[in-house]
């Protein structure tokens, strides 16, 4: 096992490292496979669950951002486009192409017909801009095909539409999957671990840093310190330079889940939101038109300046999202039919205040304080390794050895061997050729390989799997990242939050006080995301009888 938190803690006092790594994002769990598969001794660090910031919170798309090509942003897409290709290559348990509809509306001014000749050429410069590595180019489609890819359309208004290729991945598996990476190449990697202060030598030069982890205070030594915190880098950065001004400006997105029953898109969907500039995704989650496929809706993109540790859903963003659906669908969907929500802040970099955060370029930037401290911010998703290369390039001037980033030919854990006989597909597109452990949990034991949540593709398992080998510590972590319940269904999440923490217990050693500490925190999480957010609560046999 290269993944073990009581190791990682060990290591954390016992030895020196090249660099920390304080974020356990995507891009902190970047920088460190990065920095580890270069030889450099690498440790890793985040206050909280891995992914449990922005980087569990995303669309969950692989894309190069065909809207950026609107804003000019030719070389962010060109450059997100070939990374996307890298990570096809790199974790092909994980990410899988996705065709999306972009339909053209001919009336109530949300897309004219005389615009679809200015979407062709959108469509063109997308793919040779770098979309065609993916095999496909766009193409134009009937009003009837259209159609079939979303019979909820309103057919009185649909004209020949578009189909352009992106991908689509499980934004916390992904990043998991690269913390995994990271400590199969050495890396120690330590979640639930909060950075308290840095060490300075006496030319006021960073040597490391300490933190508290499990109640006590612990010193790590470390030649460079690399934070990549996103929309809390502004926090570590005043560690190192109490001067520092702002420079992240957060920007809320949320999604909403409801039955895919309501909205029947066999591919992903480009919709325009009415009296707005922006256009949102209809994503389609899971199995084929079975129990356990979903859709979800989003993103909003709002200037946002409340506590950054919790953003809340608040009403007006579920009225945005409902009005985007609603317009572009003859189902009428309301906040009755939501199953599940989720709000992130994404790290933009700051500019003028004039700007909406929607205009605000998705470019990364790396920042070396006086002190050394290494700041890698803004970015996107998709962009995440080459964002971790250009960081680890700047450890390496300051270690004096690393060499060249190595991560375009690095296969992410579990991509060897994924598709093999003997991996169920499902867990093999969640956990790679790690699924077959998964397989032999649920054959060990009858209750194991129970459902968790009825109608969601989750066993009994896959608890046991991620509290003993996937660093899982508390409920959420289960239910919210190693497995997406929270997001699929809220309410049916909680009300399961007992039996995950009885099975965690007998994995942790909880007591029975703990176990109830478990269950009362998640069900405080949830019920507060609710209320926020102004919903009902959904009936729990709303996934086995959707609404018609």
């Amino acid at each position: 096992m290269t993944f073990d938190r009581a190791d990682g803690l060990r290591r954390l006092t016992d030895e020196s490292f090249d660099l920390l790594v304080v974020g356990g994002g995507i891009t902190g769990t970047g920088v460190a496979l990065d920095a580890a598969s270069r030889g450099l001794r690498t440790a890793l660090v985040d206050k909280g669950d891995f992914a449990s910031g922005t980087s569990s919170k995303s669309s969950k798309l692989v894309h190069g951002g065909i809207r950026y090509l609107q804003q000019k942003e030719v070389g962010l897409v060109y450059e997100a486009l070939a990374e996307r290709q890298i990570l096809r290559k790199t974790a092909p348990h994980l990410v899988r192409v996705l065709p999306f509809l972009l339909p053209v509306f001919t009336k109530d001014g949300l897309l004219p017909r005389r615009i679809a000749r200015l979407l062709g050429a959108t469509m063109w410069a997308y793919d040779l801009t770098g979309g065609l590595r993916i095999g496909r180019l766009h193409k134009r489609v009937r009003k009837d095909e259209a159609l079939r890819y979303m019979p909820t359309l309103p057919v009185d208004n649909i004209a020949a539409s578009y189909i352009y290729y992106d991908a689509q991945a499980d934004d916390a598996r992904l990043t998991l999957t690269v913390a995994k990476t990271a400590a199969d190449h050495g890396a120690a990697v330590v979640n639930y671990a909060t950075l308290i202060g840095l060490t300075k030598d006496s030319a006021g030069k960073v040597t490391g840093a300490r933190a508290r982890i499990d109640g006590a205070e612990i010193e790590i030594r470390a030649r460079a310190v690399v934070n990549a915190t996103g929309v809390w880098s502004d926090d570590v950065r005043a560690l190192d330079d109490s001067s520092h001004t702002t420079t992240i400006r957060p920007a809320k997105g949320i999604h909403i889940t409801v039955p895919w029953s309501l909205v029947r898109n066999e591919i992903a969907v480009v919709v325009p939101v009415p009296k707005d500039r922006r256009s949102v995704f209809v994503v389609p989650w899971g199995g084929d038109g079975g129990p356990h496929k979903f859709t979800y809706i989003g993103t909003t993109d709002t200037d946002y300046d409340g506590p950054i540790d919790d953003p809340q859903i608040t009403p007006a963003d579920v009225e945005y999202l409902l009005r985007a659906i609603n317009g572009a669908s003859t189902t009428r969907i309301t906040e009755n039919d939501i199953l599940g929500t989720w709000a992130g802040l994404r790290p933009l970099v700051a500019a003028a205040k004039s700007e909406r955060t929607a205009d605000l370029s998705r470019r990364h930037s790396v920042h070396t304080s006086p002190g050394g401290v290494i700041s890698v911010t803004g970015g996107k998703l998709t962009t995440y390794r080459r964002m971790a290369a250009d960081a680890v390039d700047e450890v390496v001037k300051v270690v004096g050895r690393g060499g060249k980033s190595r991560t375009k030919q690095i296969k992410l854990h579990g991509a060897t061997g994924w598709d093999a006989d003997g991996v169920p597909r499902n867990l093999a597109e969640r956990y790679g050729s790690d699924g077959r452990v998964v397989a032999a949990l649920e054959r060990s034991d009858a209750q194991l390989a129970r459902p968790l949540i009825d109608d969601l593709p989750y066993s009994r398992a896959e608890v046991v799997y991620a509290a003993r080998t996937e660093m899982a510590r508390t409920v959420d972590d289960v239910l919210s990242r190693r497995t997406r319940a929270r997001l699929l269904a809220r309410d049916a999440s909680a009300a399961v939050a007992e039996d995950v923490a009885t099975l965690m217990a007998g994995e942790l050693g909880w007591s029975d006080e703990e176990r109830e500490r478990q269950v009362a925190q998640y069900s405080a999480l949830v019920e507060a995301e609710r209320l926020a957010g102004g919903l009902p609560e959904t009936a729990l046999d709303a996934l086995s009888h959707p609404p018609s």
